[in-house]
């Protein structure tokens, strides 16, 4: 089972856990290749239950200082696109459950090809794809494209999208929707908890889709906040500044990384989810 099916089938297991997700966020290649792939395959034992894996950009707009120079450290490092599906094909070959989101910039997938990544990406075992910068009305040759391989297009609602526009974002939309909980970049402000529980119902019933919410969960408590009206709650800039403070400490970044995911995992099981709803 690969693509859109993983993601369904994580998701289905987990409403019948009575739970939301814990989505991990790294990036491909930092701090460097081999200590992203030990990182990347020691999450779900952390209590990942799925993984957005970042392909390094030197121009990415979407993300605050933390994961600008999460990029900068793995771009630094050699880590390209090849490199990426590289290391996703490794992670594939201890675990064949765990569902992997790639999330990055349209630059490099028009750069390497929609069709060649797409079937590239599907072979190594990429379940879905969020590209950032490639808004609905852009999107239908890399719809296309990953349509014929089974990865599911994932995109992006945010606090602004009214509910024309969300008719919009969900048409061709697979797996989940990723909803940005704040206005602006990544790890930059805090989510709106008590307010980000409508705003998950409204995308939830326009898509159809599950739904993960992410941008601004940084603290444990955040993501029990969260997960108690969300299907998934995604964090990455509070992991990845794990890595700057290992390497800034001399300390092991591994270690640090993984222990912050544990504690916001246990945040995330802790609550209870009857509201949880797919």
């Amino acid at each position: 089972m690969a693509g859109a099916g993983r993601l369904q089938a994580r998701f289905a297991a987990l409403k019948a856990e009575g739970r939301a997700a814990f989505v991990a966020y790294i990036m491909a290649g930092d701090p460097d290749t081999e200590t992203a792939l030990e990182i990347l395959s020691a999450l779900p034992a952390a209590g990942a239950d799925l993984i957005e894996l970042g392909f390094p950009f030197s121009d990415p707009m979407a993300e605050g200082p933390p994961i600008q120079r999460s990029a900068q450290r793995a771009l630094a490092a050699g880590m390209t696109l090849n490199g990426v599906l590289e290391t996703v094909r490794r992670f594939r070959e201890r675990d064949q459950t765990t569902p992997i989101v790639l999330m990055g910039y349209m630059n490099l997938l028009l750069t390497y090809g929609l069709v060649a990544f797409a079937a590239d990406a599907a072979e190594v075992g990429v379940d879905g794809l969020i590209v950032v910068d490639c808004p609905p009305e852009e999107a239908d040759p890399l719809a296309d494209a990953l349509d014929r391989t089974g990865v599911a297009l994932i995109r992006l609602a945010t606090p602004t999208s009214d509910d024309a526009r969300l008719a919009v974002i969900a048409r061709r939309t697979a797996g989940f929707i990723y909803y940005v909980s704040v206005a602006g970049v990544t790890g930059v402000k805090a989510v709106d908890t008590a307010g980000v529980g409508l705003a998950v119902e409204r995308v939830r019933k326009a898509a159809g889709l599950p739904v993960a919410v992410g941008f601004g969960i940084r603290t444990p408590e955040q993501a029990a906040a969260v997960a108690r009206v969300a299907d998934a709650v995604v964090v990455g800039s509070a992991l990845v500044d794990e890595i700057a403070a290992g390497l800034a400490a001399n300390e092991n970044v591994t270690s640090r990384v993984l222990e912050t995911a544990r504690r916001l995992a246990q945040a995330v099981r802790s609550v209870g989810q009857a509201t949880v709803q797919a």
